[in-house]
């Protein structure tokens, strides 16, 4: 290449610097004779899709000097390695000293599959001369930059997690890659937050693989952390260009819903245990089963779950009969008590419930407060213990079963209201608190326990509050709507025919 031409397409390249979507697209030979792109014109929809997560962060610049945290869990052949090359080669050519270090759950998987990709994808490229690849690295090629501008692969180690602390690369531009994740130890996850902490850095942090473990940091990052990471769980059956002989052939032979379809088609991560309280299974079918038609007697009931700080969310769930979707919830995270009570008010004011229930627990006793003084007594709001003691209530077929305390009754109570139909938001986060936790038996094991939240929290779960706004909606019976004599169709405002709540305990 003559140095004008080299010049210009340096130029070019540098246009891409917060647009690795449109890099992707003209620096590789898509759809070219002779190359292994020849049937591609251009990355999947799922790659195209992160690419331009990406660059829509790095455009923003309120959020381009802020840590991007990209997981993504997936089924076998959707073009993972292909994704991570592209990442890196977009990463190396369009920021001068850039440090990207790949890392992945193996040795041999980070050198026999991972990196060779990646010096394939190098070559590839219409700027494959800007680089010299070898057994573990991507060198720059430009006198003086050997050391600072350069793309490693770097193996792991519980006991030596040197590589990860010291990964600094101050107003520049780093990378770091999690291949197969799930097998990362997590002491590798914690070290690596360090590289996260230099201002005026463009800092990238993915982490890509198949969901093979229902523990650690990755399944950490679907689950207790989910709010500082960008997530996506993928069918490996929705993506252009994989076996979908072979993809049907394991569901066929295993069952849609068995761990190693979840795992290895679906991207999802496998049952928690036998011992988990509701099946993945049933709480799937509440997300998409049609909503039942219901009776114009249904009360609406507000479920309230507070949380302050922390990794938790206050959350509303609202329900009538067994439709607990058509009414949308609302969520707030590190929000103070009267914010929470204000917009309750404003949702109550919208869809009338017929009573309000809330977790007394964490800044729930000023919200109980707030709401009582703020409705004037138009609704009723009463405070739920969920430390308190549990009752006798319905598991499923007609039989009953005793509960260690209130939190664990309701959470039955939503359990056994699952199996006769309710419908649930179609969201992956409530499916997720509804199968997180395990249970147990207390009181010489007659009594079901719900697993505690710190247990869960121990095991890289986070609080399931959706599951315990939803309970509160069981929090105890709640009256029919009296339904007016003339008009069968209307309702009549039946607050005044409550007796008075007592506390529930």
């Amino acid at each position: 290449m003559l140095p004008e031409q080299e010049l210009a397409l340096v130029r070019k390249i540098a246009t891409f610097r917060h647009d690795p979507l449109g890099y992707a697209q003209r620096v590789f030979p898509w759809g070219r004779d002779g190359t292994s792109l020849v049937n591609s014109i251009g990355p999947r929809t799922w790659q195209a899709e992160t690419l331009q997560e990406i660059g829509e962060h790095l455009q923003n610049p309120a959020t381009r000097f802020q840590p991007l945290r990209i997981a993504r869990a997936s089924g076998h052949g959707i073009g993972k390695s292909g994704l991570v090359s592209i990442i890196t080669k977009w990463g190396l050519d369009t920021c001068a000293d850039t440090r990207v270090v790949t890392t992945a759950n193996t040795e041999t998987q980070l050198r026999n599959k991972t990196w060779p990709e990646v010096t394939k994808w190098n070559d590839l490229a219409i700027t494959r001369d800007w680089f010299r690849p070898t057994a573990t690295a991507l060198i720059s090629t430009q006198p003086g930059h050997d050391r600072a501008w350069r793309a490693d692969a770097v193996t792991w180690s519980a006991n030596n997690t040197e590589a990860f602390a010291g990964l600094h690369n101050l107003h520049r531009r780093i990378i770091l890659i999690f291949d197969e994740a799930s097998g990362i130890d997590d002491m590798v996850w914690e070290v690596a937050q360090g590289a996260l902490t230099d201002e005026d850095t463009e800092i990238i942090w993915l982490a890509f693989g198949n969901p093979t473990k229902n523990t650690g940091a990755f399944r950490g990052a679907f689950g207790k952390h989910r709010h500082i990471w960008s997530t996506k769980q993928i069918d490996s059956r929705t993506v252009e260009g994989t076996n979908k002989a072979y993809l049907d052939e394991l569901v066929s032979t295993y069952g849609e819903n068995s761990d190693i379809v979840k795992v290895r088609v679906r991207g999802m991560f496998p049952s928690a245990s036998s011992m988990q309280f509701i099946g993945t299974d049933l709480a799937q079918e509440a997300r998409t089963r049609p909503v039942p038609p219901g009776l114009v007697s249904d009360p609406i009931i507000f479920g309230v779950d507070c949380a302050r700080f922390g990794d938790d969310s206050s959350v509303l769930a609202i329900r009538r009969g067994r439709d607990a979707r058509t009414i949308p919830w609302k969520r707030w995270h590190h929000m103070d008590s009267m914010t929470v009570a204000g917009d309750i008010v404003l949702e109550a004011e919208r869809w009338k419930p017929d009573v309000i229930f809330v977790d007394v627990g964490n800044i729930g006793g000023a919200v109980v407060d707030r709401l009582r003084q703020l409705l004037k007594g138009r609704i009723p709001v009463i405070e739920v213990n969920f430390g308190g003691p549990g009752g006798t209530v319905e598991w499923e077929n007609g039989v009953h079963v005793k509960t260690a305390n209130k939190r664990s009754e309701m959470a039955v109570s939503v359990r056994a209201w699952l199996k006769r139909g309710g419908c649930i938001p179609d969201e992956q986060e409530i499916e997720d608190d509804l199968t997180g936790p395990e249970y147990s038996y207390s009181d010489g094991e007659t009594s079901i326990l719900l697993e505690k939240k710190a247990h869960m929290k121990a095991r890289g779960l986070p609080s399931p509050d959706n599951l315990d706004a939803l309970g509160l909606t069981f929090a105890a019976p709640v009256a029919p709507r009296v339904i007016a004599a003339r008009d069968p169709a209307s309702y009549i405002d039946t607050h005044t025919h409550y007796d008075r709540f007592a506390e529930i305990q």
